[in-house]
């Protein structure tokens, strides 16, 4: 039986494309897949810990081969929980809005979170970083409202799903689909572009 985590980085609820979206695949996961757990983490929801002073510290003594201690000691066990929460599940769906052409910051919070040495990640010296998350799969729903494939640098830049899929990869998990939903405002094709976005979701949903 597998586990599926949705992590939405998404805070408009109703009123959400990327959310919008992940319904349909859901949807169509649920009738694929009907055996399977699926379970959401709204990163807005209040339960993401904050990754500050006393969590770096914890995360360096770590490397150091010391045991945090004190504050950072509790820091550093509200990291490894959320972790554990994301480790749980073999399957995701993260739906991504972008922000000033990358991703949302919550996102990049629970990025900064869950990357800890141990969990998400092993060191060498000599032969750098690897990725610790093997046999998981990863769907991915971008959305954004003014920068699309094939418009020009006034329309912004993308510095989402680069950014995104390059840590997935570093964790381990390399086996990504994604879809994208960026309509065309000067020709007005949210409609259909949407549409296709929602067959392309409903297909990777059968798939992952």
């Amino acid at each position: 039986m597998t586990r599926l985590l949705h992590i939405s980085a998404s805070p408009r609820g109703g009123a959400s494309e990327s959310l919008g979206l992940a319904a349909s695949f859901l949807e169509s996961y649920r009738d694929a897949h009907p055996d399977a757990t699926i379970e959401h983490f709204d990163l807005w929801d209040g339960t993401l810990p904050e990754f500050g002073p006393a969590a770096a510290t914890a995360k360096m003594d770590v490397f150091a081969g010391a045991d945090p201690s004190g504050e950072e000691a509790s820091a550093w066990r509200a990291a490894l929980a959320t972790f554990a929460r994301f480790d749980a599940a073999d399957r995701y769906l993260f739906t991504v809005p972008m922000w000033n052409a990358g991703v949302p910051y919550i996102l990049k919070q629970f990025i900064d979170v869950v990357s800890q040495p141990g969990a998400v990640f092993a060191f060498d010296p000599v032969e750098g970083y690897r990725g610790l998350l093997h046999g998981k799969k990863a769907a991915i729903i971008y959305t954004g409202a003014v920068w699309g494939p094939g418009r020009g640098p006034a329309f912004g830049s993308d510095f989402q799903q680069p950014f995104f899929e390059d840590w997935l990869r570093w964790t381990g998990i390399t086996d990504i689909e994604s879809v994208g939903f960026h309509p065309n405002l000067a020709t007005d094709d949210a409609d259909a572009s949407r549409e296709r976005a929602r067959a392309a979701v409903r297909e990777v949903a059968q798939r992952i």
